[in-house]
C-alpha cells in the first residue's frame, strides 16, 4: 500500500505566535456547562511580514559655549561606505540580490518603486561599486588565504560584458582552495578575477607569487605557469580525470543518442571502446570516493595498491586501441587528449593531496554560469570590473551538511538511472568527491 504523503513541519527556528481560539462555553452534545481542559489541538499556518523600509535620522545636537563660543557636536555617524545614504542592511540587500538570487539591477529598481521606493539604476550601480570597495580588505584577507595553498583548483567561464550598442565576452576565473579531500584542517575558499579576453597573462598575473600543483584542464594559457625557469618557482600541472572522462561518455552514451533518434534528431554514435573506456575511467573513480577524507599518506598508499595497476593496463589499452582507429576518429581524438598529457594525468599517484577531478573549480564557476544579470558596464573598454561578493553561506552549509548526511548525491543518482542501460554514470557531472561544496565564496577585483 502507498504511503500518504505527509506535510514537512515549519522549521523550528522560526518564531511561534499563539492565538488562542474563544473556549467553548457549553458542551457540543448535552449542551452542559460542567466544562474541563483535556488538551488542545494546534493547526500551523505559515506567515510572512512584509518588507518595511524606513529612513533612520541620525541627530546630533550642536551646542555653542558660553565661555569661548565654540559649537561642539557629536562626531557624524559610521557609513559603511564614504557618504553613504544606504544603510548597512540595504546595501547587504541589494548586493545579494544582484549576484547571490541573480536579480539584475533594473529589475530590483522597478520593486522598489512598486514599493514606494525610488531608486534609479545608476544609483544602484554607483551602491554596487562602493560595496564592492568596502568589501576590498575582506578579499585581501581570503586572497592570501587561497594562495597561502600548496594545491588549487583553476577553472574560468565567459561572462556577457555590457558594451556599446552590443554584448562582448569577457571571462571571469577562479582559484579554489579546497583541503577537505587529504584530511586538511584549513577551511575552503575561493576567489574570482575578471578580464577581458582569455590570454595567458592573466592566470600568470594571478598566480605571479605562487607555486604549487595547479589542477585545471588543459588551457594553453597555463604553459607560463608550468615553464621550467618560472620564478619563483614551476608550478605543477595536475590534470582533471572527469574532463577527459567527458570527452569519452560522449561517445557512449546510449541514452542521449536513444532521445535524439525518438525526437526524429540525427543520434549521435556509440562506440563499444567508448563504453569499455568509460567503465575503465569509473574505476579509478570508485577507488577515489572510498579515499576520500584521508591523510594524503594513506591516499597515496591505496593508489600506488590499487590504481597505478589500472592506470598502466589503461594507458596500454588506449595505445592500442587508438592505434587500430583512423586519425580523424573521434575516439583517437579523446584518447590523444590524455596520452598527449599522460604525466600530468598521473600525477595524482605520485601525491595523496591531488585530486582526480577539478570539479571543486567547476562547483565554484556554477553560480556564475547561470546568472544572466553578470553584464558590467565599462567605460571606453577600460576600468576596473565592479564584481560585488557573493555570499551563499547558509545554501552552502546546507548542500554541506546533506553531502555529509547522503553520500550518494541526487545528481549522480539521476546520471546512473538515466544510463543504466549501458551501465554508466556521468560521474564528471555529479561527482562529489573532491568534497562537498563551499560554505561561502566572494567575487570581487577586476585583472
Amino acid at each position: 500500500m502507498r504511503k500518504r504523503p505527509a506535510r514537512q513541519p515549519f522549521p523550528e527556528h522560526l518564531p511561534r505566535e499563539r492565538v488562542v481560539e474563544p473556549a467553548p462555553t457549553a458542551c457540543h452534545c448535552c449542551g452542559g456547562h460542567r466544562l474541563r481542559k483535556l488538551g488542545e489541538d494546534i493547526t500551523e499556518t505559515l506567515e510572512v511580514v512584509p518588507r518595511q523600509w524606513k529612513v533612520i535620522q541620525h541627530v546630533r545636537e550642536k551646542f555653542t559655549c558660553r565661555d569661548c563660543e565654540a559649537i561642539s557636536r557629536a562626531p557624524a555617524p559610521f557609513h559603511a561606505t564614504p557618504r553613504g545614504w544606504a544603510g548597512p542592511g540595504l546595501l547587504a540587500m541589494i548586493l545579494f540580490e544582484k549576484f547571490g538570487q541573480h536579480q539584475p539591477l533594473n529589475r530590483q529598481a522597478e520593486r522598489y518603486a512598486r514599493e514606494g521606493v525610488p531608486l534609479s539604476l545608476s544609483t544602484l550601480a554607483d551602491q554596487v561599486g562602493a560595496g564592492v570597495a568596502a568589501l576590498m580588505p575582506l578579499f585581501k584577507r581570503l586572497e592570501a588565504h587561497v594562495l597561502a595553498a600548496s594545491r588549487l583548483h583553476g577553472d574560468d567561464t565567459t561572462v556577457p560584458v555590457l558594451a556599446k550598442g552590443k554584448t562582448d565576452t569577457g571571462r571571469l576565473w577562479t582559484y579554489v582552495r579546497d583541503d577537505r579531500p587529504f584530511g586538511g584542517a584549513d577551511p575552503p575558499a575561493a576567489v574570482f578575477y575578471y578580464s577581458r579576453d582569455r590570454r595567458g597573462e592573466h592566470p600568470a598575473a594571478h598566480l605571479a607569487g605562487w607555486s604549487g600543483i595547479l589542477q585545471a584542464d588543459a588551457f594553453g594559457g597555463y604553459g607560463d605557469l608550468y615553464a621550467a625557469g618560472r620564478q619563483p618557482a614551476p608550478v605543477l600541472e595536475a590534470s582533471c580525470w572527469a574532463h577527459s572522462r567527458r570527452k569519452v561518455f560522449e561517445l557512449a552514451d546510449i541514452e542521449a543518442a536513444a532521445r535524439k533518434k525518438a525526437h526524429g534528431e540525427k543520434p549521435n554514435l556509440v562506440y563499444p571502446l567508448a563504453v569499455e573506456a568509460v567503465k575503465r575511467i569509473d574505476a579509478l573513480f570508485d577507488i577515489e570516493r572510498a579515499i576520500n577524507g584521508l591523510s594524503p599518506a594513506q591516499r597515496h598508499a591505496v593508489r600506488q595498491e590499487r590504481s597505478a595497476p589500472l592506470v598502466t593496463e589503461l594507458e596500454r589499452w588506449m595505445i592500442e586501441t587508438r592505434d587500430k582507429l583512423s586519425r580523424g576518429h573521434d575516439l583517437t581524438k579523446a584518447f590523444n587528449y590524455m596520452l598527449r598529457r599522460w604525466s600530468s594525468f598521473t600525477r595524482f599517484l605520485e601525491d595523496g593531496r591531488i585530486c582526480l577531478s577539478n570539479n571543486a573549480a567547476e562547483r565554484a564557476l556554477r553560480g556564475i554560469a547561470i546568472s544572466g544579470s553578470f553584464c558590467p558596464c565599462w567605460a571606453g573598454g577600460r576600468g576596473p570590473l565592479p564584481l560585488a561578493p557573493v555570499f551563499r553561506t547558509s545554501a552552502s552549509l546546507r548542500e554541506q551538511r546533506r553531502a555529509r548526511q547522503r553520500p550518494d548525491h541526487s545528481s549522480r543518482s539521476r546520471a546512473r538511472a538515466c544510463h543504466y542501460r549501458s551501465g554508466l554514470d556521468d560521474r564528471s557531472r555529479g561527482l562529489r568527491g573532491d568534497g562537498p561544496g563551499l560554505p561561502a565564496r566572494i567575487a570581487c577585483r577586476a585583472a
